[in-house]
């Protein structure tokens, strides 16, 4: 954990606690542990699940400038990622945790439980299904998925989930200029407009990350998200 706290230093900015060391400590014995038993994630030795999990999720730090009390739903979660790291930085934070995998989502639950985190709930749902349910839609101050799905994709999971003047947040990999100038039409035909785009390198030539966030501007349509699968099928063009 020494050398998570000396890349958060020097490549974020970000001091950590030692109860937040403790926290990020916990998290990863309990990910090896379960990923012994089920397939969490492909990422087993330390430094590499401090670098491409713990560390990439607070990349979304550098653009999440709202501390203290706020609203973040994170989108196909998978083991946690970026939701539970974010949520150890800022623990004040109202956190919603959605995965459609159920072994998965039950995996996030034990961690919020181990680590007493308050105010976070977890759900085990696709992300167009919850996006219709009035309890969820246009209600959070964040929405964040960290996903391989094109960015017209992901405008679709995320945008209905944000209130008016909230933001969404993709995470992706390099090289993402093709792909957002394709997404413009389908963020504007969902409420809202592309914003910021922020290129980032991991540490240890362990790839480099491009932070997308789009401003919600308007209400997204009823006809949106589409049913499950549609999106990632039929992307809106």
């Amino acid at each position: 954990m020494e050398k998570l706290q000396a890349f958060l230093d020097q490549s974020l900015g970000i001091e950590i606690t030692a109860p937040q060391i403790n926290a990020f400590a916990t998290f990863e014995n309990l990910l090896l542990e379960w990923n012994e038993k089920f397939n969490l994630t492909a990422i087993t030795d330390p430094e590499r699940i401090h670098i491409k999990h713990f560390f990439d999720s607070l990349t979304c730090l550098r653009v999440i400038q709202n501390r203290g009390i706020f609203s973040l739903i994170d989108i196909g979660t998978g083991a946690g990622f970026p939701g539970i790291p974010l949520k150890i930085m800022i623990p004040d934070m109202k956190l919603i945790l959605v995965e459609s995998s159920q072994k998965k989502a039950e995996f996030c639950q034990v961690v919020v439980e181990k680590l007493n985190l308050a105010d976070t709930s977890v759900i085990a749902a696709r992300a167009e299904d919850l996006g219709k349910d009035p309890q969820f839609r246009e209600k959070f101050d964040w929405a964040v998925a960290r996903a391989v799905a094109e960015l017209s994709v992901l405008a679709e999971y995320l945008l209905p989930y944000v209130k008016i003047g909230g933001k969404a947040l993709a995470m992706k990999g390099a090289d993402t200029e093709d792909e957002t100038q394709k997404a413009n039409r389908a963020v504007a035909v969902l409420g809202g407009e592309i914003s910021e785009s922020m290129r980032l390198n991991l540490p240890k030539g362990y790839g480099e990350r491009t932070l997308i966030v789009l401003n919600k501007i308007s209400t997204t349509p009823g006809a949106y998200p589409r049913r499950a699968g549609m999106p990632s099928k039929k992307p809106i063009s």
